[in-house]
């Protein structure tokens, strides 16, 4: 049996099946309960009409889901289709994606990355940062058929095993998120940005755009401006600022929440 191949099921789940949802039971049979027929079972559960075959329910909801198949992306179902070979995390993926889809929609819908969120949609807040061939990108602006031949880093990929990332560190350290929806885009572009620093790329706070190019020594004024794309509607700034301080300075930072 293939290790994403469901159980069989037993005659009494067949009927139930039969009777509750007969429109999907070719499907059922031939590639198992995915989690759209699950979710419907539970509709009906919620609504009582499973009560007089409620122990074979209660059997099919203890099964485990059938992953969705290989076949469910196949190219004839995709308009405008093209493929794709791209370096995600450190592994090389083949995808045939509609010409249309971004980067950020593949990343979350075909390869369940979902680290990286879905905000504004616009490019406007930055929650969708991600890390193409090193650089800061927003995801959700960015098509994924441009992302050919490329590496694409997200915040799943940054941590080395159990060990986080420096920057990943200093946001627990200094609590550098509330709701933690925007943290993954935060704390991609915050890695980009501190190696922007490190080549010398300057930034509209930049003193002396003249200076012979270098490492940028960071002021909070200049992470503020450098990650201001990123927005925390939570409010976090200033332990986001001290964190990627920390790191960048290679020294402890007051935390700020404890200096109030």
């Amino acid at each position: 049996m293939d290790e994403h191949e469901s159980p069989e099921l037993t005659e009494d789940e067949k009927r139930l099946f039969a009777d509750l949802m007969p429109e999907d039971l070719n499907e059922i049979l031939d590639s198992g309960v995915n989690r759209r027929h699950f979710l419907k079972l539970m509709t009906l559960a919620g609504g009582g009409i499973l009560a007089a075959q409620s122990a074979v329910a209660e059997q099919l909801m203890t099964r485990p889901m059938s992953e969705p198949s290989a076949t469910e992306f196949v190219p004839a179902s995709i308009e405008n289709g093209v493929n794709v070979t791209v370096k995600v995390n450190g592994t090389a993926r083949k995808l045939t994606v509609d010409s249309r889809m971004t980067l950020l929609d593949t990343l979350r819908e075909r390869l369940d990355l979902t680290g990286s969120k879905k905000g504004c949609d616009h490019g406007q807040c930055g929650a969708c940062t991600v890390l193409v061939n090193g650089h800061r990108v927003l995801s959700c602006l960015t098509l994924a058929a441009s992302c050919e031949g490329k590496t694409v880093q997200t915040i799943e990929g940054l941590a080395q095993g159990a060990q986080l990332h420096p920057v990943q560190e200093a946001f627990l350290k200094h609590d550098g998120f509330q709701c933690g929806f925007c943290t993954p885009g935060q704390i991609c572009s915050a890695v980009a940005m501190l190696d922007e620093a490190r080549k010398g790329q300057v930034s509209y706070v930049t003193e002396n755009v003249r200076q012979p190019s270098g490492p940028v020594k960071l002021s909070n004024e200049e992470i503020k401006e450098r990650m201001s794309g990123n927005i925390c509607r939570c409010g976090a700034y200033p332990n986001i600022v001290a964190a990627i301080q920390e790191v960048h300075s290679g020294k402890p930072v007051e935390q700020v929440f404890r200096s109030v």
